[in-house]
């Protein structure tokens, strides 16, 4: 069989993957497919390091543009380290001076479908480039990809927040199970770049977050839950610092309570930030351990260093610099984060990025060795611009017989023949459709609607939910079937008691979908053409939510999200139910008050695809931009129960999955040709809720002094 592919000449977003359907290639074994899923926001930015001298005024001339403008390039660090050089110049065996380079970095880069760290190494200037990557005498070097321990697990993890200590490189990566539901999978490894030896610094059941190796590299600071365990939240987390030996993990103890994103000034000087239980502003702290005697949370002396009235976070220090630190702030008056840099002896903050690029969001400072320079990752387009109207990107899948895509829209669906695609548009409004290769794009309802799906037999029809999302029993949502090809809808429901996630029966006869028409959200079926004024019957019933459901290929099996074991609690399992009211079995629950939502069949009904917090909370989430459930990944398991497996590694969130009966080849996805990338995302939106005014009043009075001063 051949799988035919057409080539599509429209617009292309630089950091996705289209669908190019130009070459013909042999197909894989029947039995293998495709899920296509939603990362939420994550379409509408390409990421690239920065970096601002600390001297002088910021200026767009003297900002560099420093990572080569491939994907998503973040979380960057300035190693100092002469022989973690030597050794990237020698294994690539294109060293191009004997001297130290021009600029060094380390950062975390998201390309080709996986995750890695790479070394970046520049040996002489270009005059007049903006851009490293512009200049030819350059090194790039993948820092994992020579790694012999569970490389294959390794190669699809997230490697957040990395640092250097002599030939080693400290890293975040959470390709390891822990076996507890709703667990972090979060831990601090370290890679021995010589060997490609790797060892766990973090106890097996802990989540370590942000790790930072102290100047002598003797130490390694991070943000952790300890064994008490990841409670839930997505905001900033209630993690505690904990100090450990960076060789071996060994020697590890609690140095502050409640604190996250350390980073050291000297071995016994780090810095980090927490919310304050006081006035509630999120500032930016210090500690001291003491240098005689035992470290324990006692003897440890802590300081809050940034003023209430401005929220301050993940600081950044250089080794023995006591002057100043380097911080992402967010002000009461602007919706964008910021880098700023705080002295220390004045208690002053001095703006490096507002001037230079007010309108975009800057995160995660860290600073050179030498104190010259601050480098930070922000979107590299300059402004919003076009979307194509269609576009996959490839994602390394753990399995062989399953290729992965992230998908720019809401809730896709594909038609019974996969020639077409309808999904709903950004922030849930209207329903498009288009070929399965981009062309022929069209809205074919223009109003807010969400959860898409075709009918099997009727190829030509959709149903959907129009109405807002998120919504309670009563609010007024009803389930639509809309004709893609002349864009005319019929209204199934009419009772607007909130009726969504409508998925047809496989023989076209009946709809299931879920209603609060009796207070409470269970589920009901209804005729696939006429709707409930031709025939209506209850499936579940109970004070709780029944939600999401979704038909099996052979009609035998309906899987739904609800929260009966704990009504209103927001905590859902997935549960499976036979279509005539029987059998009702729990598949599976992410844990205490987690959420597993979005199931749907594969093609032959074996397996479920869902969405779940199972896997805990990947990073920090304060240090990325706004993901609604930033703990939300793709999984999958058998309908007995078997078979767990988590598809998804990352910090985003990710869910809405669909699973297509054919298989995309990763090969067939080409890269698009770079037209500027958008850059239209919001930071974290809990940055947004400000402290009380009666604190706040006060407070601000101290922040806007500050900026007066200098010079804001």
């Amino acid at each position: 069989m051949k799988l035919k592919f057409k080539c599509i000449t429209s617009l292309f977003l630089p950091h996705l993957l289209l669908i190019l359907l130009c070459a013909a290639a042999d197909h894989e074994p029947s039995s293998w497919s495709s899920i296509v899923y939603t990362t939420v926001g994550r379409a509408d930015y390409a990421f690239d390091v920065f970096s601002l001298p600390t001297e002088g005024p910021p200026t767009t001339t003297n900002e560099l543009q420093i990572t080569d403008g491939q994907s998503v390039n973040f979380n960057g660090h300035f190693p100092n380290s002469p022989s973690f050089s030597s050794f990237v110049s020698n294994q690539t065996r294109t060293r191009l001076s004997s001297e130290r380079p021009l600029l060094e970095l380390v950062y975390v880069t998201e390309r080709n479908g996986l995750w890695n760290i790479y070394y970046d190494a520049v040996y002489h200037d270009a005059p007049g480039s903006r851009s490293a990557h512009e200049i030819p005498s350059r090194v790039q070097v993948p820092l994992l990809g020579a790694v012999n321990v569970q490389k294959s697990k390794i190669g699809i993890s997230m490697k957040d927040k990395p640092s250097v200590a002599g030939d080693y490189l400290i890293y975040v990566s959470n390709h390891d199970d822990p076996g507890v539901p709703r667990t972090s999978w979060a831990a601090v490894y370290s890679a021995e770049l010589s060997t490609g030896f790797t060892r766990r610094l973090t106890p097996f059941g802990i989540a370590d977050f942000s790790p930072a190796v102290s100047p002598s590299g003797t130490w390694t600071a991070v943000a952790s839950y300890g064994e008490r365990g990841w409670s839930g939240e997505v905001e900033e987390l209630s993690t505690d610092i904990y100090v450990f030996l960076t060789r071996d993990g060994t020697r590890r103890i609690k140095v502050v309570e409640h604190g996250g994103w350390p980073s050291w000034v000297d071995d016994s000087t780090l810095y980090f930030h927490r919310r304050s239980a006081e006035d509630k502003w999120i500032s930016v702290y210090r500690a001291i351990l003491p240098t005689q005697g035992p470290v324990t949370t006692d003897s440890v002396i802590v300081e809050r260093v940034t003023p209430p009235g401005v929220h301050a976070f993940t600081p950044a220090t250089a080794p023995g610099n006591k002057n100043f630190i380097a911080v992402a702030t967010r002000r009461p008056t602007s919706k964008f984060r910021h880098i700023e840099l705080y002295d220390l002896s004045k208690k002053e903050f001095r703006e490096l990025t507002r001037l230079v690029s007010p309108t975009t969001n800057h995160f995660n400072p860290f600073i050179s060795p030498d104190s010259i320079l601050i480098g930070y990752h922000k979107c590299r387009g300059g402004s919003i611009g076009s979307k194509s109207p269609l576009f996959l990107e490839n994602i390394r899948s753990p399995d062989a017989e399953l290729s992965l895509f992230r998908f720019d829209g809401n809730f896709p669906s594909f038609s019974p023949k996969s020639d077409r695609v309808a999904y709903n548009g950004d922030n849930f409004m209207g329903v498009y459709v288009a070929n399965r290769d981009g062309s022929n794009l069209r809205k074919i309802y223009p109003e807010s609607a969400f959860m898409v799906a075709w009918d099997w037999i009727r190829e030509g029809v959709v149903y959907t939910s129009t109405g807002p999302f998120l919504a309670r029993e009563s609010t007024e949502v009803d389930i639509i079937s809309i004709n893609v090809d002349d864009g005319s809808y019929k209204r199934l429901t009419t009772n607007a008691e909130n009726n969504a996630f409508p998925s047809p029966s496989p023989d076209g006869k009946w709809v299931v979908f879920r209603s609060g028409r009796s207070g409470h959200k269970n589920l009901y079926i209804m005729d696939a053409v006429n709707g409930e004024s031709a025939s209506l019957s209850r499936l579940t019933e109970g004070p709780w939510a029944d939600t999401m459901c979704s038909w099996s290929p052979n009609g035998d099996l309906i899987v739904f999200a609800s929260d009966r074991d704990n009504p209103g609690s927001g905590s859902f399992g997935l549960y499976l139910i036979h279509p005539n009211g029987t059998g009702l079995k729990k598949l599976l629950q992410s844990g205490s008050g987690g959420q597993t939502t979005h199931p749907s069949f594969s093609p032959d009904g074996k397996t479920i695809v869902f969405t779940s917090d199972y896997g805990g909370i990947s990073a920090e989430p304060i240090s990325n931009p706004n993901h609604f459930r930033p703990d939300g990944e793709i999984f999958t398991i058998k309908v007995d129960g078997s078979d767990l497996k988590r598809l998804t590694y990352d910090s985003y969130d990710d869910g809405t999955p669909t699973w297509i009966p054919f298989y995309i080849k990763p090969v067939d996805v080409e890269p698009p040709n770079e037209n500027g990338p958008v850059c239209d995302f919001e930071d974290c939106l809990w940055l947004n809720q400000m402290p009380n005014p009666a604190t706040s009043a006060a407070a601000h009075m101290v922040s806007n002094n500050a900026q007066a001063r200098c010079g804001a």
